[in-house]
């Protein structure tokens, strides 16, 4: 789960979104069939959303993916995989309390497990409940304390209640797990700097864009972050590998702004 500094067409696509229309979208009201009734329909009906929830998810269109899990879980609702595929797309699709109303009742029906532990944290953090988001992340890193994500999405929750200190020594225990993942490097670089420590920003954040996985976002991270520490033209470079020219001058712009700032 990586963060910024400011905020810290094919027949299977169509069958997803025909699935939604049907269905009624993320609204968790179910569209089961007769109870008791198998006459080789229901696994034709499994097979179809699965397919096309599947489908969906991969061109990344999470409301026809969480429209056709609805239906499965609706169907199967003791059944952690389509849980947690359902409260995931939920929050990938920005309907946040709906994703927690999936996993935390789940929870409270069949226990915690590390998984679905970790999803209802990341629902919280992105619901902006800080303390429940912390509190049920370390739960899950308990439970999983081999999970680099995990770990993650803890540190994401302890930075954004600005404990930065605390935060970049969850971040190094990822690290451990996974070292040299842009990610974690990346949050542990704006971690540092909104700690004040761009020294070690700038060197955790160039590290992290030496990384084949490194992505444009993590450079623009830097740009920020070199700017910072007074020297746009560094900034500029990295705006420009990323940005069309119109939006790099801008943003040249900016970073002189900031870089200026920082200026006794």
């Amino acid at each position: 789960m990586p963060y910024t500094l400011s905020s810290l067409a094919t027949t299977a696509g169509r069958l997803g979104r025909l699935a939604v229309l049907l269905c009624g979208a993320v609204g968790l009201t179910g569209c089961a069939t007769q109870a008791g009734k198998d006459d080789g329909s229901n696994a034709v009906i499994d097979g179809m959303a699965r397919s096309a929830a599947l489908a969906a998810d991969s061109t990344h269109d999470y409301e026809a993916a969480a429209g056709n899990w609805n239906i499965l879980y609706q169907r199967h609702p003791d059944d952690p995989d389509l849980a947690l595929n359902l409260a995931r797309d939920l929050r990938y699709g920005g309907h946040l309390q709906p994703a927690i109303d999936v996993a935390a009742p789940f929870i409270e029906r069949h226990g915690p497990s590390a998984p679905m532990l970790a999803e209802l944290g990341k629902d919280y953090l992105a619901a902006n409940r800080l303390g429940l988001a912390e509190r049920t992340l370390r739960q899950a890193a308990d439970a999983a304390p081999s999970d680099w994500r995990v770990l993650s999405a803890l540190g994401v929750a302890i930075d954004y209640q600005g404990s930065h200190v605390q935060a970049a020594e969850t971040y190094a225990r990822a690290l451990v797990l996974s070292p040299d993942n842009p990610v974690l490097l990346n949050n542990l670089g704006l971690s540092q700097a909104q700690n004040g420590q761009l020294a070690e920003a700038r060197a955790t954040l160039r590290r992290a864009i030496d990384q084949p996985a490194a992505t444009a976002q993590v450079r623009q991270n830097l740009a920020l972050v070199e700017a910072l520490s007074g020297d746009p033209q560094a900034a500029e470079r990295l705006s420009r590998q990323d940005l069309s020219p119109e939006m790099a001058r801008a943003n040249a712009a900016y970073f002189n702004l900031l870089a200026g700032a920082q200026r006794p």
